[in-house]
Parts: C-alpha cells; sequence; structure tokens
C-alpha cells in the first residue's frame, strides 16, 4: 500500500463558538483512525487548538481523545508536524514531549517525496502593519508570556477564551476574495517570483475557505478549510495534492 501525507488544519478544539465540541472532537479523532492505514506523515497547520498555554505546573484541561490518537500515530511510526497558528503559538514542551510532535514555529519551505512545498498557518504572511508587528512583538514576547504565565488560569484561560470568540463573530467574513485579492494567493505569488520559484506547492490554513488554485504551470496554492463547518484535508501521493471532505452529519 502506498502512503500518503495528510494536511488538516483549523480544529479549534474547544472553541466558545462551536456548536457540538465534543462531537467535533470525536469526528477528528475518527479521521485520525481513518488515516493511519495509510499514512507517512500529518501536518497540523495550526490552529488546531483554540488556545493553549503550557503554565509550568499545568496544562488546560480537555482534548484527551485527540492527545491519545495523536500519541498513538507517533508511536507507530507516522511523523506529526504541527505548525502553530495564531491560537496555539504557545506550545513549548509539554506537547512534543508527551505526544512526540514536532513543533514548527514559523513558515518552512520543505521537500517531500521530491517535491518542494511552502507551508506555513498564514496569519501575518507579508503584514507590515504596525499594529500587527506590536501585537507579534508582545505575543512572543519571553517576558509578556512569563508575565501571562502569573495569571491563574481560571483568569487567563477565561480571558484567552473570550477573545477567541469575540475575534470570530466580529471577524470578516471567510469568503474567497478573488485571485487578486487573496492575500496568500498573492503572497504566494510573490515569493515564487522573487525568492524560489522552484515551490511546487503552498499550503495554508487561516482562512478556512477551501481552495485549490493553480498560479504556475507547476505550482498550486492550497488553502484547507477547516475541521469547525468543512471538515476538509489535503492529501499527497507523491504525485499531486489534492483536498477531501471527510464524511461527517457535522458538516454544514
Amino acid at each position: 500500500m502506498s502512503k500518503k501525507i495528510y494536511f488538516i488544519s483549523d480544529a479549534h478544539l474547544g472553541a466558545q463558538t462551536i456548536a457540538n465540541p465534543r462531537e467535533q472532537e470525536k469526528e477528528l479523532v475518527r479521521f485520525l483512525d481513518f488515516i493511519k492505514q495509510d499514512a507517512s506523515a500529518l501536518f497540523l497547520m495550526g490552529d488546531v487548538l483554540d488556545f493553549w498555554f503550557e503554565y509550568k505546573k499545568a496544562i488546560p484541561r480537555g482534548f484527551t481523545r485527540f492527545f491519545g490518537k495523536i500519541v498513538e500515530l507517533t508511536d507507530s511510526g507516522i511523523e506529526v508536524h504541527w505548525f502553530v497558528g495564531n491560537h496555539d503559538m504557545w506550545i513549548f514542551d509539554y506537547l512534543p514531549n508527551e505526544l512526540g510532535v514536532t513543533i514548527h514555529y514559523k513558515p518552512e519551505e520543505i521537500t517531500l517525496l521530491g517535491k518542494r512545498f511552502f507551508l506555513a498557518h498564514g496569519d501575518g504572511l507579508d503584514n507590515r502593519s504596525t499594529s500587527f508587528r506590536i501585537i507579534q512583538s508582545i505575543f512572543h514576547n519571553k517576558f509578556c508570556q512569563w508575565m501571562l504565565s502569573t495569571i491563574h488560569p481560571r483568569w487567563a484561560i477565561g480571558l484567552a477564551h473570550a477573545w477567541s470568540k469575540h475575534s470570530r463573530v466580529t471577524g470578516k467574513h471567510n469568503s474567497y476574495q478573488g485571485e487578486d485579492k487573496e492575500y496568500l494567493v498573492c503572497f504566494s505569488k510573490k515569493y515564487l517570483k522573487e525568492k524560489n520559484p522552484e515551490i511546487q506547492y503552498f499550503i495554508f490554513g487561516h482562512r478556512h475557505i477551501v481552495l485549490d488554485l493553480k498560479i504556475a504551470s507547476d505550482c498550486k496554492v492550497l488553502i484547507l478549510g477547516d475541521w469547525i463547518s468543512e471538515f476538509s484535508y489535503a492529501t499527497f501521493n507523491g504525485n499531486d495534492v489534492l483536498i477531501d471532505f471527510f464524511e461527517t452529519e457535522l458538516r454544514s
């Protein structure tokens, strides 16, 4: 049986805006059971968790079924790569040590089965705004992270979920903006032209839309959708990357 590489993004496990969080997690676990028969690697492309922060002596509750299935995959020899997103950026050493996952904190170029990929969650790419840079510098600052760790989890996690819920409710509509306006497509075209014309696949999450767009004769941009309403994923068998949808009654 030929092995495949799988990509998923944006499950936002634990989000207060998800109608059936337990069922959503169970469906994600069912998907992981589905892929373990032929997967050589799984790439989690960010915002898998709606919030995560590792305190020195405590971690957020929940996600037991999902974490257990990830351990089952890694223990069986399947590589699991986790690109942090803007919601689960504060993964430190607990999840890598306990789950056996490889954490990626920034976009990366990587060769998979002879093809060149650019992989990233997608937030902030080519964003030069002052406000975004300030927010990013705060979130990634070691002192600010330490300050957050001094707040009791009861308050810190509650505030984080409230912020996430507000950003989801008031955020921009996740419809495709068109090839000339969709910023991840624009970023990919610019990167392909100015930095590396050898990239064959750009794969992103973040936008919660499903997109499979050819931007050059041998290059595609793929945006993975999500595991909230789309239940979408991508597979790579060495020839091409294709997007598919997992069969579930939860898809809206």
